[in-house]
C-alpha cells in the first residue's frame, strides 16, 4: 500500500508502506509444536496459547528426555524466528538468488537467509510428520481467508488509519500477527509489532497496540 505521488482526497500518506505478515511460517510451526507436544516451556514474555488448539501428537519415538530438550530450546528458537519475522525483506536477496545454481551452497545460504531461523534447522522435520500439523495449518489458513475483509475500507489499517500514521512516523513498517488468544503486543526490533490476530481485528485493541510504538 504505497503511491509514488500524493493522491488528492486519499487520507493514506502516499509514501507510507506497511507490511502485514499474518501467518509467519516459522512462528506458526513453533506455536503448533508447543501445544501439540505439550512442551513444558519456561521463560519470560512468551506468546499466549493458540485460539485453535491442535490435536495432540502421541509419538512413542519421542521420549520424555527429547520433550525436555525441545522445551528448553523452544524460547531461544522463538526469539530468533521472531526477530527475523519482524525485519523488512531485503529485495536484493531475491535478486542474488536468481544468479545462483540449483543445489549450490550459495543458493542454500541465500534461501536460509530469506526464510530465517526455524525449528527444523536444529531438530529436523520429523516433529511435523503428523496429520495434526497439516490439518491444523490448513484449517487455520481457510479460516483466515474466510474472515478477510472484502472492502478496502474495512481492512484494519484503513479502519484505524488515524492511529497507524503516528506509529509509521515513529518507524513502524511491519505488523506480524499470530493466532493466539487475547491481547498480546510486543515491539520487535526497531520497526515491527507482534500482536495476536484478535488484537488487530478489534479497533480498540488495535489502536492500543499501535500506540505502544509511538
Amino acid at each position: 500500500m504505497r503511491s509514488s505521488t500524493p493522491m488528492p482526497g486519499n487520507p493514506w500518506p502516499h509514501d507510507m508502506s506497511i507490511t502485514v505478515d499474518d501467518r509467519p511460517h516459522n512462528l506458526m510451526e513453533l506455536l503448533w509444536l508447543r501445544e501439540a507436544y505439550a512442551l513444558r516451556i519456561h521463560g519470560d514474555d512468551l506468546p499466549p496459547l493458540l485460539v485453535d488448539t491442535p490435536a495432540a501428537v502421541q509419538d512413542p519415538a519421542v521420549s520424555a528426555a527429547t520433550l525436555d530438550e525441545w522445551g528448553a530450546a523452544w524460547p531461544r528458537i522463538w526469539r530468533a524466528a521472531l526477530a527475523h519475522a519482524g525485519r523488512d525483506h531485503d529485495p536484493r536477496l531475491f535478486d542474488e538468488l536468481r544468479t545462483t545454481a540449483d543445489g549450490s551452497p550459495e543458493r542454500a545460504e541465500l534461501l536460509h537467509r530469506i526464510a530465517g531461523p526455524s525449528w527444523r534447522d536444529e531438530f529436523g522435520d520429523a516433529a511435523f510428520d503428523h496429520g495434526s500439523y497439516a490439518g491444523w495449518s490448513e484449517q487455520g489458513a481457510d479460516a483466515d481467508l474466510a474472515a478477510m475483509p472484502t472492502r478496502l475500507e474495512d481492512q484494519p489499517e484503513r479502519r484505524d488509519l488515524s492511529a497507524l500514521i503516528p506509529a509509521w512516523r515513529a518507524g513502524l513498517t511491519k505488523i506480524v500477527t499470530i493466532p493466539c488468544v487475547a491481547e498480546f503486543t510486543r515491539r520487535v526490533g526497531v520497526n515491527a509489532l507482534l500482536m495476536t490476530s484478535a488484537t488487530r481485528e478489534d479497533s480498540d485493541s488495535y489502536r492500543r497496540a499501535l500506540s505502544t510504538f509511538v
